[in-house]
């Protein structure tokens, strides 16, 4: 009886203590991220083949992938892709089609120039001439479904090689109704991309399967990396903006990329949603190169080192 009575008050206890929570137990931190794709309709490099019905399968894979996963992406677009010399107006017309295959999964629209040019070398009016000239197509076909263009995001990540160059050119961007999208994931991720479509090209489908089954565990990598980085640089994990190229390794692999980030704990928001987050407003006055990720611009704002990019195993290299 007296045992009986001992074991009652143990575990009447134990709950106690739960309820209160004075047991410290581990808690998954949460986690958001953006997932951003560069270079629409597709990236010539990572593709297998750029003509219009290859793109047509590779964007029907991809976004079948996002839309199973329910992300709310935004499609960085260069409108230059759309115009293939040697091609007429009802290529240019397909090539169109294949963003509104973005768009009717959901997707948001960005403008990532005309003809991804470097703001780091290019003289600014002739930049932002480029940009208005890439703005063209995909301004007419989100307003066409009610929507706004409202996204721009710097190819190579590249602000301006001066402060001086890079305030104006913000400024050019807010008249024009333009939010930049930030990337705080930055990876080698388009020289896995290189590699893959380079072996699919040449019928060798093992070395495909290996650089595609690496990337996902590079990708790991620099989740992990850029988890530490934020924990570092602001005390905690903010949502996060990731940076990926519409591509055939992606098509292929996105699936399993964002079931990876699943376990990982991440759920997946819009750019705007990561954008409320303070962080994003940061002391900012990053210039010259490399581009890479805003925690990089953030750092070096504060006087600390950069933060580099993760880099991939040494056996990737682009064919």
């Amino acid at each position: 009886m007296r045992t009986s009575r001992i074991l009652g008050t143990l575990l009447a206890l134990a709950a106690l203590l739960l309820a209160v929570d004075v047991i410290p137990h581990a808690r998954a931190p949460e986690r958001a991220v953006a997932v951003t794709f560069d270079d629409l309709p597709a990236t010539p490099t990572g593709v297998v083949a750029n003509d219009v019905a290859s793109l047509q399968e590779l964007t029907r894979k991809l976004l079948s992938a996002v839309r199973k996963h329910s992300v709310p992406a935004v499609g960085f677009v260069n409108e230059g892709k759309l115009f293939v010399d040697g091609q007429g107006p009802g290529d240019v017309h397909d090539r169109i089609g294949l963003l509104r295959m973005w768009l009717d999964a959901g997707v948001e629209l960005g403008n990532h120039t005309y003809s991804h040019r470097d703001l780091n070398t290019m003289p600014l009016d002739q930049f932002q001439a480029d940009v208005l000239r890439g703005e063209t197509v995909t301004r007419e076909l989100l307003k066409g479904r009610a929507q706004r263009l409202r996204y721009f995001r710097h190819p190579f990540l590249h602000v301006g090689s001066e402060l001086q160059v890079r305030r104006a050119f913000e400024a050019f961007l807010s008249s024009h109704g333009y939010t930049v999208a930030p990337v705080t994931v930055d990876s080698d991720e388009f020289v896995y991309a290189i590699a893959y479509a380079a072996a699919l090209r040449r019928g060798n489908t093992a070395h495909a399967v290996r650089v595609a089954d690496d990337y996902l565990r590079y990708m790991e990598q620099v989740f992990t990396f850029f988890e530490d980085v934020s924990r570092r640089v602001t005390g905690r994990e903010i949502p996060q903006v990731l940076l990926l190229h519409a591509n055939a390794l992606n098509a292929d692999r996105f699936d399993a990329l964002a079931e990876a980030l699943k376990k990982r704990g991440y759920r997946f928001v819009s750019v705007a949603q990561a954008l409320e987050d303070p962080a994003y407003r940061l002391r900012d006055e990053f210039v010259g190169a490399p581009g890479n990720s805003w925690f990089s611009h953030w750092e070096i704002t504060a006087g600390r080192p950069p933060v580099p990019t993760p880099k991939p195993a040494e056996w990737i290299t682009p064919d």
